[in-house]
């Protein structure tokens, strides 16, 4: 049993309160995952500035002054930059090009775990309470347009920061999960035989590669997920995000719990009502249990899918 809450702002005078709604929602699920939480958050300009990508780390023992040097050195004109520490997390900014930031994290860091990549995006994952990683995250001062966590009850994998959802493993790419894959470790194989690295033994991680590589490949999010169902076997309910996108699907059967809710402010998602309750306008927002294996999608610019 974990717990999966999302938030997709429409009204950008609500950004300013993103982390503050987002947390209020994250802490209500934490009885459903009280082993470890993740976060990411989209348009976050604290930490990743505008003009700015942005890196996630788990940097392990590497103190903070030695990764910020190691990577300067071998980023082209050595330029300043923007680290911010969060527990185990560290996410670092840089004025350059995204891959290139990706690629100078692995030459310079080549034993720190990177856990999210994009021009957008904050990822940050941690062992303990939902409610204490919350306060580490700083998440009530985030601000932005769109975040989602994950509280986790490990069922198919160790509990460390590894294992932690969201899985970000595409540019601006989030999967956070609730249920299992029964069929992952043969899919694991076939993406593992077409070039893919594995960072981790959890089942989600092999959804996350899978809805990359079919991005990659061209497909939209819609038609990624769609193909998900089709070749996952198992229980699961599924919070995608992207840079323009926000989506969600189930099982075949529905399983796992889930519940939407919609006003001309915000979309929002999670696995009970409870972590809903307190957003803004919830009186009036329009309800519904997502049905089995339809995959709904809303964009920052088009609206529902």
């Amino acid at each position: 049993m974990c717990g999966i809450v999302g938030l997709h702002l429409r009204d950008p005078e609500l950004y300013p309160r993103l982390g503050a709604l987002l947390e209020t929602m994250l802490c209500q699920m934490g009885d459903r995952g009280p082993d470890s939480a993740g976060v990411a958050v989209y348009g976050d300009h604290r930490r990743v500035p505008p003009g700015h990508s942005a890196v996630s780390l788990l940097p392990g023992d590497t103190p903070v002054d030695e990764l910020a040097a190691a990577l300067r050195a071998v980023l082209p004109g050595e330029p300043e930059l923007v680290v911010t520490e969060a527990g185990v997390t560290t996410v670092v900014a840089a004025p350059v090009d995204r891959d290139a930031l990706v690629t100078a994290a692995r030459t310079a860091l080549p034993t720190a775990r990177v856990i999210g990549f994009g021009d957008d995006l904050a990822v940050y994952k941690g062992i303990g309470h939902p409610k204490t990683l919350a306060g580490v995250y700083d998440l009530a001062n985030a601000q932005g347009w769109q975040g989602l966590g994950h509280t986790r009850m490990a069922t198919e994998s160790a509990v460390n920061p590894e294992g932690c959802h969201p899985f970000s493993v595409g540019p601006d790419q989030c999967l956070v999960h609730n249920g299992s894959f029964a069929n992952h470790a043969t899919i694991r194989r076939e993406l593992q035989a077409a070039g893919h690295v594995f960072d981790s033994e959890n089942d989600t991680e092999v959804g996350a590669r899978f809805v990359a590589d079919r991005l990659m490949q061209g497909e939209d999010l819609e038609k990624a997920l769609r193909l998900l169902c089709e070749r996952f076997d198992g229980f699961y309910t599924l919070l995608v995000t992207s840079a323009d996108g926000f989506a969600v699907v189930r099982d075949a059967i529905a399983c796992k719990p889930a519940i939407i809710a919609e006003t001309d402010r915000w979309v929002a998602m999670a696995s009970e009502f409870r972590a809903l309750a307190e957003l803004p306008g919830i009186e009036d927002a329009r309800l519904f249990e997502p049905e089995p294996e339809r995959v709904y999608v809303w964009t920052r610019e088009g609206g529902r899918l």
